[in-house]
């Protein structure tokens, strides 16, 4: 299109456009402006007779390509969704429409703007986009890249943050928004190789701002692909979470250092730990304890004990320096070092050389400590843990003071528990766990009238595992949920399939206090009841007295016992006289059975005092309207008397061990 425009026709269409508009010479220069200009962009009539304000202000947002491509325009142009900078240095959305024209018969451009803000939508299909978009602006940070790398564009919340000016910030290149660190330049790197490989990149990351100060964004980094100029470009959008990171590395100092020493605690110690372990670091893991501490406590009042444990950190620190220390409770410590042995022992002699003093009046101190290496003894954290805990158990039974490694016969029995712990998991898994039976002989006719389901552990690497072993590791590891499970399950449906081949034989499960937490144990029970066909009134559960006088405190255990009661099952105190004897929980808890332990049962016939005892066990469960049950029964004698004292059954080797469910279907048909 020709340029040949007459000055009249430019100048009134210009000045009375209702948008900014201005044409501009050859070279750039202003040469008139319409009043719209000064009021929506700010600058003054004297900024606009500057030179070059178009360029490297008003349009600075514009590549050079471009810039020039508007200069030599010889057909109208329309340049769509740039970003042009005012006064205030906040960026405006516009298109431009670019006339080639003439003006005094001299050839110039005039250049409409077409602010965003002064038009609404008509295309309502577009205008969910133009919205998304502009509440995108509104809410993050954004910044576009070109596919080199260079910022070709930015909004303003961004430019509020990062303390740069358009002009400043556009050309600039991606890897400059970010801190010069091997670490950000490694994650910097990782973003662009991502968004490169035409993938989205999110996470977040530290930036740098314009005066070198550090800020925290959340980035959700995207590549996009520009048909028009056949390339891609990559959109940035950036939540500032500086506040939130800040709050979060306080919180974890807080969370990792012991505030009265200094030290790291235990759960920043266990990180630490499990880095150097993933690292294949060789150290001394010295689990070091004040002895006979809270009797010091007694002896002395609050500022004294804080001295006390102030002047023994910094005894530590000075002993062993260039090592990791940790306080892991009031009274104990673990230094990470790799000193040898000797030099760790050494320790008790400089305390003694170097006492500490509450007032004029050395403390009688003396420590307990455990050795323990990574990785030759153990391997985790919590194996050096509990490592470190039983040497200290065995320093203590020895006098305490003293700080041995981990002996041969410890190491070898910490060993064979974690052997137990990862093996009992792949049993549950691929159950290999069985159930035996040991049965209750009812006095009065003879016959066998209920059992116990009792797991048993043949492993195919490590032999039997006793129920007495078994028991406290599953307990510990919490893994005695998933052998309850497993007992109840099979428990009923052993019983459901007696009571169909005509025998009512009831059987009792032991249950701990730790499966009754769960407050959907009972409907888990009942919904196996259900599932397997069992009367409820074929199944016992068997809890201890420890297990009783806990539950006596949890009034949802003592609502799930109730309700389990309430369907017909059984519930029986095990191992009475043993624990914890409360009349209380007797009256709280559904209990019907009461089991007079074992280790009664064996001294029995040792004197008249234990008779009597035992008689008077039988005669108060009685009493109490309970069905009384004597186990490990293994004499006639023993079980005569049982018999004159009106005990109602017994259980014990006199009438079987545990066995198979085939064997206690032969005892039942006899």
């Amino acid at each position: 299109m020709s340029r040949n425009k007459n000055y009249n026709y430019v100048e009134n269409l210009l000045l009375k456009a209702p948008f900014p508009s201005f044409a501009l010479d050859t070279n750039g220069q202003i040469i008139i402006y319409n009043n719209s200009c000064e009021q929506l962009f700010g600058y003054s009539a004297q900024d606009f007779h500057s030179k070059d304000l178009i360029k490297n202000y008003l349009l600075s947002t514009l590549s050079e390509d471009t810039w020039q491509q508007i200069l030599n325009a010889e057909q109208f142009l329309r340049i769509n969704q740039i970003q042009m900078v005012n006064k205030a240095e906040s960026l405006i959305n516009a298109d431009i429409i670019v006339i080639p024209s003439t003006l005094n018969n001299k050839q110039c451009i005039v250049i409409h703007c077409l602010l965003e803000e002064q038009f609404s939508q008509i295309n309502y299909s577009n205008q969910e986009l133009t919205d998304l978009k502009n509440g995108l602006l509104s809410s993050f940070m954004m910044v576009t890249i070109d596919q080199d790398g260079f910022i070709i564009n930015c909004n303003s919340l961004f430019l509020k943050t990062s303390k740069w000016t358009p002009k400043r910030i556009l050309r600039k290149t991606f890897w400059q928004l970010f801190p010069e660190t091997e670490e950000s330049q490694e994650i910097t790197r990782n973003i662009w190789n991502t968004l490169t490989s035409g993938n989205i990149w999110q996470g977040d990351v530290q930036k740098i701002s314009k005066n070198g100060v550090t800020y925290w964004v959340h980035l959700t980094a995207i590549p996009t692909y520009s048909q028009k100029d056949e390339e891609y470009r990559y959109v940035l959008i950036e939540q500032d979470i500086t506040y939130e990171k800040e709050l979060q590395q306080k919180l974890e100092r807080i969370a990792y250092v012991d505030a009265e020493t200094g030290l790291m605690n235990v759960h920043r110690l266990e990180n630490t730990v499990k880095e150097m372990i993933a690292e294949e670091q060789r150290f001394y893991f010295v689990y070091l304890s004040i002895d006979k501490f809270y009797t010091l406590k007694e002896l002395h009042n609050t500022q004294l004990e804080n001295n006390l444990i102030m002047e023994f950190t910094k005894r530590l620190k000075i002993y062993f320096q260039d090592s990791l220390l940790a306080r892991i409770n009031e009274s104990d410590f673990v230094v990470i070092t790799p000193l040898g042995e000797w030099f760790i022992q050494g320790f008790l002699t400089y305390l003694k050389q170097n006492p500490i003093y509450i007032g004029n009046r050395a403390m009688p101190i003396t420590v307990s400590g455990g050795i323990t290496r990574s990785p030759q003894d153990q391997s985790n954290f919590t194996q050096l843990m509990n490592a470190s805990l039983a040497t200290i158990a065995n320093v203590r039974d020895a006098g305490g003071d003293n700080i041995l490694s981990l002996s041969e016969a410890t190491h070898k029995a910490l060993n064979r528990k974690s052997i137990i712990e990862k093996r009992l998991l792949l049993a549950l898994d691929q159950h290999n766990l069985k159930v035996l039976y040991q049965p209750q002989m009812d006095l009065k006719t003879g016959k066998i009238n209920a059992v116990e389901a009792l797991v048993r552990w043949d492993d195919e690497q490590i032999g039997v595992v006793s129920p007495d072993e078994l028991i406290p590791i599953a307990e510990e590891t919490g893994l005695i949920n998933d052998i309850g499970s497993f007992m109840i399950e099979e428990a009923c449906k052993q019983a459901a399939t007696w009571y169909q081949q005509g025998f009512n034989l009831k059987v009792g499960i032991n249950l701990s206090v730790r499966e009754f937490r769960d407050k959907n144990m009972a409907k888990f029970i009942l919904n196996t009841l259900m599932k397997t066909g069992c009367p409820a009134e074929l199944i016992k559960l068997e809890i201890t007295e420890k297990f009783a006088l806990e539950a006596e405190a949890e009034t949802s255990i003592i609502q799930q016992m109730r309700r389990l009661e309430e369907e017909g099952i059984t519930f029986v105190l095990d191992d009475f006289g043993t624990g914890y004897a409360s009349f209380r929980y007797m009256q709280l808890l559904p209990i019907q059975v009461l089991k007079i332990d074992q280790t009664f049962i064996q001294s029995l016939t040792q004197s008249d005092k234990n008779q009597r005892l035992i008689n008077g066990i039988v005669n108060f469960g009685k009493s109490m309207n309970l069905t009384v049950i004597a186990e490990g029964v293994e004499t006639e004698e023993q079980k005569q008397l049982l018999e004159e004292y009106e005990c109602d059954a017994i259980q014990g080797f006199l009438i079987s061990k545990a066995v198979t469910a085939e064997e206690i279907e032969h005892m039942a048909k006899a």
